[in-house]
């Protein structure tokens, strides 16, 4: 929800932001009383995953930099990459940046004591190769977070209409991008998302050389809409 790690037009084209023309109604959408309760409830979910820290911790996907302030907060100097520069204009108010494909970061390797990619691993193709990328670029005993919706209930495949009860379907194999969303002036409808099952988002993750620390599930009437976990470089 809401960030570019390099989305691509096709094969052996360039990466592209697809948030570029939705930059500053997202920032906007961001920013309004309608996302309030669920950004707090994003923002303590990072809180409680990341902890406490000091040094740079590198906000992947940063979009307008609105998780900023909650790695500020926990003693963190955030420092933010994203492929649209319509998104990194209302970012860099709030954080530095750099304007970069995140299946390519610009750190050296092992450079970094932690990183986060919050709301934004259904905007990627290849997901599997930003967590290389970030594997690559965190020092041993870096802290990693992702952050984002339920693979298992958040999606083109899941029809919320009647809750509390959801209902899946067989598009929850599918890795293809889709536009399908319950609300057709959100977020999905206008970049919409790759769906990454919970297995293959997890076994990305170890594959790359994290080790996963612990787990974390978040949503209102029991309904988890949020999926997070920590993870650490051997």
């Amino acid at each position: 929800m809401g960030s570019d790690a390099g989305t691509t037009t096709g094969v052996g084209t360039r990466a592209t932001a697809t948030y570029d023309e939705h930059a500053d109604w997202y920032n906007e959408f961001m920013s309004a009383g309608s996302a309030g309760e669920y950004i707090r409830r994003v923002h303590g979910a990072l809180e409680d995953l990341l902890g406490a820290g000091e040094g740079a911790c590198l906000d992947v996907c940063c979009g307008t930099g609105a998780h900023a302030s909650v790695l500020g907060g926990l003693g963190w100097a955030p420092v933010g990459v994203d492929l649209s520069g319509g998104q990194l204009r209302h970012a860099v108010g709030r954080l530095p940046v750099v304007r970069a494909d995140s299946t390519a970061l610009p750190f050296a390797d092992g450079s970094l004591p932690a990183a986060v990619c919050v709301l934004a691993h259904t905007d990627v193709p290849d997901y599997a190769a930003v967590l290389r990328e970030i594997a690559r670029v965190l020092r041993p005993g870096g802290r990693f977070v992702h952050l984002g919706v339920h693979p298992c209930y958040i999606g083109a495949f899941a029809d919320w209409s009647d809750r509390p009860r959801i209902v899946v379907d067989e598009r929850y194999a599918d890795h293809s991008r889709s536009f399908d969303a319950w609300n057709p002036a959100g977020v999905r409808a206008r970049v919409g998302a790759w769906h990454l099952p919970l297995a293959d988002l997890l076994n990305a993750t170890t594959a790359a050389g994290l080790r996963l620390v612990r787990t974390a599930e978040a949503g209102p009437g029991g309904i988890p809409d949020l999926f997070g976990f920590l993870a650490v470089k051997p």
